[in-house]
C-alpha cells in the first residue's frame, strides 16, 4: 500500500512511520517542511513540491500536519487558521483530484469542547471551542464534511485526546521533570480524571482504518482507562526509584499563584493549571464499536509507563 503522511516527521508521524514499516512492506511517503537524516520513509516532498509527486498511485493520505496548541500564548490566532485549515484544504484537494480511497484527518478534542460538561465527552457534543486552536481545527473539520464525496472515497475525522509516547512533548514531560528534579508536587487537593492516548492505541486505530472496511466519520480517540494527575506522579516517581512527593495545599492558594502567572510568565498559569488539574473524560465507545472491538490494546497505565520508560 502507498500512504502518504503529512506532519511526517513530528511526534505521531515518527512513531507510526516506524511501527508500519516494522508490521508492514507498505511504501510510505513523507510530506513536512524538513528531512531528517534518520527516518523511516521511503519519500519525501515538501509542500512547495508536492506537484511533482506522483500521485497516481498514493492510496491513503494521512494529514497530521498542524499547528499544535501554545500554552504560552504567543501565537498569532491566523497562524492556526493560516495552518490547521489551509494546509487541510490544500492536501485534501489532491486528495479529491487521486485515486486515494481513504483520507484520515487529525483533528482534536478541544476542536469540540475545553471544558467536559457531565459525565464525558462523546462526538454528539455540540461543538464549543474557545481557543483559536480549538476553532481552527473544528473549520477544518466543517470543510472536509461540507464535501459530497464519490462512494469510492472516506474520510475520517479523529479527535484523540493528549497522546503521549516515545518523543513526547507538552505537559507529561513537564510533569516528568518536576518529579525528576525532586520538585514536589503542590496540586495534591485537586482530585481529576483525565483521558488520555497512548501512541500504540493510537497506530492501531490508524491501521485498523487502514486495512479495514470501516464506516466514514468522525471518532474520538482515548484509553479506555481514566488516569488521576496524582496518579501520574506517582507513575513517575516509581518510573525513576523515588518517593512521590505530593503537597496539599489550599485551592485558592494555588488559583492566586497561576492568575499571577498569567502575568509575569510564571510556568503555572490559570490555563495550565486547568489542563493539569481538570476532569475531561473521552468517550472512545463509538471507535470501539465501529472496528468491532471490546477494548483497546494497550491499558491507559500500561501506555503511560512506556512512555515514562522512553524518556529516561
Amino acid at each position: 500500500m502507498n500512504i502518504l503522511i503529512t506532519g511526517a516527521f513530528g511526534f505521531v508521524g515518527t512513531n507510526l512511520s516506524k511501527a508500519i514499516k516494522t508490521q508492514s512492506n507498505h511504501h510510505l511517503i513523507a510530506v513536512d517542511v524538513i528531512r531528517p537524516d534518520n527516518h523511516s520513509y521511503d519519500e519525501f516532498f515538501d509542500w512547495e513540491s508536492l506537484h511533482s509527486l506522483d500521485w497516481s498511485h498514493i492510496e491513503v493520505i494521512i494529514h497530521l500536519a498542524g499547528k499544535a496548541h501554545d500554552t504560552r500564548n504567543i501565537t498569532d490566532n491566523h497562524v492556526y487558521f493560516h495552518v490547521n485549515v489551509g494546509l487541510t484544504q490544500r492536501i485534501f484537494d489532491y486528495f479529491l483530484k487521486s485515486p486515494a480511497k481513504k483520507f484520515i484527518f487529525f483533528s482534536s478534542v478541544k476542536a469540540i469542547a475545553d471544558e467536559v460538561q457531565g459525565e464525558m465527552l462523546t462526538e454528539d457534543e455540540t461543538p464549543n471551542p474557545k481557543t483559536a486552536y480549538g476553532m481552527s481545527k473544528l473549520v477544518a473539520e466543517q470543510f472536509l464534511l461540507d464535501f459530497k464525496l464519490p462512494t469510492d472515497k472516506l474520510v475520517y475525522i479523529l479527535r484523540p485526546s493528549m497522546i503521549h509516547g516515545p518523543g513526547n512533548k507538552g505537559n507529561l514531560n513537564l510533569l516528568y521533570n518536576i518529579v525528576r528534579k525532586g520538585i514536589p508536587w503542590p496540586l495534591g487537593k485537586f482530585d481529576n480524571k483525565r483521558s488520555f492516548t497512548a501512541i500504540n492505541n493510537l497506530i492501531f486505530v490508524i491501521n485498523q482504518l487502514m486495512e479495514k472496511p470501516v464506516e466514514q466519520g468522525i471518532y474520538q480517540v482515548a484509553d479506555d482507562e481514566t488516569i488521576s494527575t496524582n496518579r501520574l506522579i506517582v507513575l513517575i516517581a516509581e518510573s525513576i526509584g523515588q518517593q512521590p512527593r505530593i503537597w496539599q495545599i489550599n485551592e485558592k492558594i494555588i488559583r492566586v499563584v497561576a492568575k499571577l502567572g498569567d502575568v509575569i510568565r510564571l510556568p503555572l498559569n490559570s490555563e495550565r493549571l486547568q489542563k493539569l488539574t481538570e476532569s475531561y473524560i473521552v468517550s472512545n465507545k463509538k471507535l470501539k464499536l465501529a472496528l468491532g472491538i471490546q477494548k483497546m490494546p494497550v491499558e491507559a497505565e500500561e501506555g503511560i509507563k512506556n512512555t515514562l520508560t522512553s524518556l529516561q
